[in-house]
Order: structure tokens, then sequence, then C-alpha cells
């Protein structure tokens, strides 16, 4: 869709490869294709690279110089923004959770190589301290632009109605039965809602739930319908969505956010060792453990043909090597 109002910006590759994953699915008896936006190429990619488009678009039409976002010490949201800001001459300021480690890896030492600012918040993990720091960098004579949460607001999930364009011009002549993918900061769930609408499509939506913690005053799940509402709105349509038409699967929190239990190892594990694809260990691992879980216990029937989206993350591999279970690699004594 052109949406001529809004001031989008090019900054990843698009479409990104919509494939067959033939050796996963024949060792769980079902079609799983996957849709690759691990490969948008912004510092590593993912999906939040298409929210970005729209919100950096807007912060530079609004003549913005510098950005504020927020996240956990391994954000793949806050990479893909540090990345975005360097590109665009933009001064960028991440709001961690945690404290400074005493060793940057995974996506905290690439957020330091884009050369950010860092600021560590202890338990404020989602933006909680953004307000004192827009306040300090005015005070400073600078121009701040808030990046919300996760890149999680209308014009974040304007960019997941696009994507479901994009998915519709490449998946002709494919029907799947479901799309599964990780639903955490709610931009993603809540324009993929609005893009199967618009576009007519059939799949039954599935949001694999990532964190325990609630975000904002609403419960997750009325915050994601309020979201897709807001967003249609924005874009000049007046769909509405009921609670019944939100999947939002929590039956894989597991021990908590970032926590990797045997269900996401295992899930990491088969997707690299029959594909060769890397999945990361708090949201697409967990999510993937999510469908291998429900193909299992029969959910999913054989034969199916589903989409799994990867939102990206292999980065934060590095960073969490003391929870792998490396163990279920091949590694053989000569």
């Amino acid at each position: 869709m052109d949406y001529q109002q809004f001031d989008k910006i090019s900054l990843g590759f698009f479409p990104t490869p919509l494939v067959k994953l033939s050796r996963l699915s024949q060792a769980l008896g079902c079609e799983i294709w996957m849709k690759r936006d691990d490969m948008t190429g912004l510092a590593f990619g993912g999906n939040k690279t298409r929210k970005l488009e729209y919100i950096l678009g807007d912060a530079l039409a609004k003549g913005c110089d510098t950005i504020i976002t927020a996240g956990a010490a391994q954000s793949n949201h806050c990479r893909q923004s540090a990345a975005a800001a360097a590109q665009l001459n933009l001064e960028c300021h991440l709001i961690l959770g945690g404290k400074q480690p005493e060793k940057a890896e995974g996506n905290l030492l690439l957020d330091n190589l884009l050369g950010c600012h860092i600021h560590w918040a202890g338990e404020n993990r989602k933006g909680e301290d953004i307000p004192t720091l827009y306040q300090q960098l005015l005070a400073q004579g600078k121009k701040p632009y808030i990046v919300p949460y996760g890149g999680s607001n209308e014009l974040g999930a304007l960019a997941f109605v696009d994507a479901v364009a994009e998915l519709a011009r490449q998946s002709q002549g494919l029907a799947f039965s479901r799309l599964i993918f990780a639903s955490s900061s709610g931009g993603t769930h809540a324009g993929l809602m609005l893009g199967k609408r618009l576009f007519n499509q059939t799949f039954e939506l599935i949001g694999i739930n990532i964190d325990k913690d609630e975000s904002g005053q609403l419960p997750f799940d009325a915050h994601i319908l309020a979201l897709a509402k807001q967003t249609a709105k924005m874009t000049g349509t007046e769909e509405t969505f009921s609670p019944d038409e939100l999947i939002l699967n929590a039956s894989y929190l597991g021990a908590g956010y970032g926590v990797v239990g045997a269900a996401e190892n295992e899930a990491i594990a088969l997707t690299a060792q029959l594909e060769g694809i890397l999945l990361d260990p708090v949201y697409t691992g967990r999510a993937m453990a999510g469908l291998i879980d429900m193909i299992r216990t029969g959910e999913i029937l054989p034969g199916e043909k589903v989409l799994f989206w990867h939102t990206g993350g292999a980065p934060s591999l590095f960073a969490y090597t003391g929870q792998l279970d490396l163990t279920q690699g091949k590694n053989q004594a000569i």
C-alpha cells in the first residue's frame, strides 16, 4: 500500500524471502514455510527495520536530530534503531534495562560499534526513563524524537500492514492455514491483524506471547486490539477488532522473559541443524518452540501448510552461550 501522507524512508531490503523449510517439514510432518525478516539487512536485520522506515521518516520530517528509545540489554529493536540512526546521521540514545556488564556481547556489542549513547536503567527496561532524558536533551539544544518501545505505535504497525501486502504478492498459490510469530510489544501483531483484514487473508494469525510483563496502562491483549483500531483510523479506515479475533498464545512463557529452556534450545538446534537458519533465544526460538509443540500435540494437523514469520534477533545468541544447550550439536572426538 502506498500511503502518500506518511514520510516513509528506505532502510532495508524488501521483499524479504519466503522459503519452504523442507527438512524441518519432513521431520515434523507438516509443511512449514518461513518469512525471512531476519534478512532485512539493517545491522543483521530483523522486523524492526520495517517499523523504523515509517517512524524515522516521521522524525526526519519533523526536523529532529536525535532519537531516544529503550529496551532490554539485548534488544533487537535498539540495535536496529542505532544502525538506522547511524545511516541517517541522527544522534542515538538507548535506555537499556539492567546494569552495564563487564563485557559487551551480542546486540550490546553492536550498539557500541554503532556509536550510540547508552544509559543503564536498572529494572526499567521498557522506557520508563525516556521523559527525563528527553527533557535533558532539549535543555542541551537537541531536537529529540522518541521512538516507542519495540517501535510499536501506529506507524510501526502500519509497516506490518505493508508486510501483509508483500506476503500476499509472494504467496499467490500458497494457502497458509496459520501464520505464527513472536508477539512481544504489540506493533507487529496489530499490523498483521489489520493487514490480514484489509488484504482478505484467510490464515489464522497466532501470536506466541514472549513476555510476562505488561507494557503500558492496558493489558497486553487489549493494547494490541486498541493499536490495530488506532492504526486503521490513522489510515482512513474504520476497522474494529473483537477479542475473539486475537490469538495470543501464552502457553510457552516458560520461566520468563529471556530465560532459555529446553523447548527453546530444541527449536534453535533443530532449525539450525536441519535448515541452516539461526533463531534467537528470546523471541523466535520461543515462537518456533510453540509451533513445534502445536504440531506434536495435534493442534496443527499433519500436512497443514503453516507460515513462521522470522522476526530476526540472531546476534543475541552470542550473549546467551551460558543458557544454550550445545550438547544438542554433533561434536565428535577425532
